[in-house]
């Protein structure tokens, strides 16, 4: 028998467990945001993008235990950067031409979107950790020390990944370029690697493979870095653009991620496009006349806070909007103007309400979404109970829901919300209400009783009228659902139907 391969230098060891396994995570948490824009950011979403990272990380250790017993390590390791670097450099046009053939929600068009966007790059990163191992091990009387060691290592480094790309590296850099710069760093570790080791080659093989590997790596960050982007600007949360309404000179979309939020009209904010906006105006219009003292638990393309400020001059509106970058955009393409009559607080809506005094609001709007599912926090009976305490005794809380058949999370929210309100009413279409098609739901909640005669009224000269239920049709709609808690919110699974 041969000598074992001798042992790496214990620093380089270490570096190479703990920056493999951070890519890994690097990877994954953007693989969450490269497939948003075509396919949503829901549970399924990132339990996709989980389960296969999880699997690519389960194959690559393993193939790479199996490669160290048969092969010297030391030579497979420079030579698994660099393949991980090229598989990263492809990873972004993958996703970005890949994504537009697979839009949608369908859960195979998921799955195989996330293992374009992920699976690669973290299998031929996890084939490193145990080539490493089997180099340490040296000693068998070691072996426990050895890779409990290491293993510990990359869990540290999954966890350094993990923080410094969610709290620094998204907030400072598009999310192309953070997946251009890491392969750029592992083709450099790799070439590094290769010529410290003394291989003759960081690619063993022929020249023309290995010329073929290069120019697939290149050409992949070349696609990548002309790929056509589907953002015009990528914020903490959203991959966000504005297209123009050709039909409208001043109307403007704003699609986040793959979904349209909102519709503007920078010329006239009382033209409200989308039904629900429009249901939710008529809801407005009914308060007493004069100025309110409004409150809005997500902003989008802020335009119920324009058509407050239309409508009813000297109101007092606060928005809490998660996304600082979206109101940035918000200013810069939809002609947001914040003032001492519209201000904004950037920070997570629930947190946001529980900052307000009690009795503060005559109205308060639920509007926040993360792609097309309200944020379960936003949707449990907790919640609803702090919007009652914010309301003033006469005023009305509005929340847009949107649904699919067999409506199973409308039904849901609408029952917590009424064990909180004692009147409640729901607005949509016909169709929708009826369980034939998806849709926006809009809640209507107050202490005190509804002005319903009136919303009916304002309903049927709407642009797209709605219907409202209320009473023993709505008590109907409703059936057995079960009210929702900050202990039992499963708005995912509600919303999959």
């Amino acid at each position: 028998m041969g000598n074992p391969p001798r042992a790496l230098p214990s620093g380089l060891a270490t570096a190479l467990v703990f920056g493999a396994s951070g890519a890994v995570l690097v990877l994954e948490i953007l693989a969450l945001r490269l497939v948003g824009p075509y396919v949503g950011v829901t549970l399924q979403v990132s339990s996709s993008v989980i389960g296969i990272s999880l699997a690519a990380i389960a194959y690559g250790t393993w193939l790479g235990g199996r490669l160290a017993d048969r092969y010297d390590p030391r030579a497979l390791l420079a030579p698994a950067l660099l393949l991980a670097a090229v598989g990263t450099a492809v990873t972004l046009p993958l996703v970005r031409f890949g994504g537009e053939v697979l839009r949608g929600g369908a859960a195979p068009a998921v799955l195989l979107l996330a293992a374009l966007a992920v699976f690669l790059p973290a299998f031929l990163l996890s084939a490193v950790s145990p080539m490493v191992v089997k180099l340490q091990l040296s000693d068998l009387e070691r072996t426990g020390s050895v890779v409990g060691r290491l293993s510990s290592i990359g869990t540290l480094g999954a966890i350094t990944a993990t923080l410094l790309t969610g709290f620094v590296f998204v907030a400072a850099v598009p999310s192309s370029w953070i997946i251009i710069i890491l392969a750029v760093l592992l083709a450099a570790a790799g070439l590094v690697l290769g010529w410290w080791l003394r291989q003759a080659s960081p690619l063993p093989g022929k020249p023309r493979t290995r010329a073929v590997i290069a120019t697939v790596g290149l050409v992949g960050a070349g696609l990548g870095v002309a790929s056509p982007t589907p953002c015009d600007v990528e914020t903490a949360y959203h991959c966000a653009r504005v297209q123009e309404d050709p039909s409208e000179p001043g109307g403007r979309e704003l699609i986040l991620n793959s979904a349209r939020h909102s519709y503007v009209d920078l010329d006239d904010p009382r033209n409200l496009e989308f039904a629900y906006i429009q249901w939710i105006g008529a809801v407005a219009d009914t308060l007493p006349s004069g100025p309110v003292d409004a409150l809005h638990l997500g902003g989008g393309g802020f335009t119920m806070p324009d058509y407050l400020r239309a409508t009813r001059p000297g109101s007092d509106q606060l928005v809490i909007e998660i996304d600082g970058g979206l109101v940035d955009l918000d200013r810069e393409k939809l002609g947001l103007e914040t003032g001492s009559d519209l201000r904004v607080r950037v920070g997570d809506a629930r947190v946001g309400v529980a900052d307000q005094p009690s009795g503060s609001h005559d109205f308060v709007v639920g509007d926040a979404f993360g792609h097309l599912t309200v944020p379960w926090h936003l949707a449990t009976e907790e919640m609803a109970t702090d919007i009652a305490r914010v309301l003033r005794p006469g005023g009305i809380y509005v929340q847009n829901v949107i649904d699919y058949p067999p409506d199973r999370f409308i039904r849901a929210e609408l029952a917590t919300v009424a064990a909180v309100f004692p009147h409640v009413a729901v607005i949509s279409s016909d169709a929708a209400l009826a369980g034939a098609e998806g849709a926006n739901f809009v809640i209507v909640a107050s202490a005190a009783p509804l002005p319903v005669v009136e919303i009916r009224r304002r309903l049927a000269k709407a642009a797209e009228p709605g219907t409202m239920l209320t009473d023993q049709p709505l008590a109907d709609f409703i059936d057995d659902a079960r009210v929702l808690t900050d202990d039992y919110a499963p708005v995912d699974q509600l919303l999959a139907g």
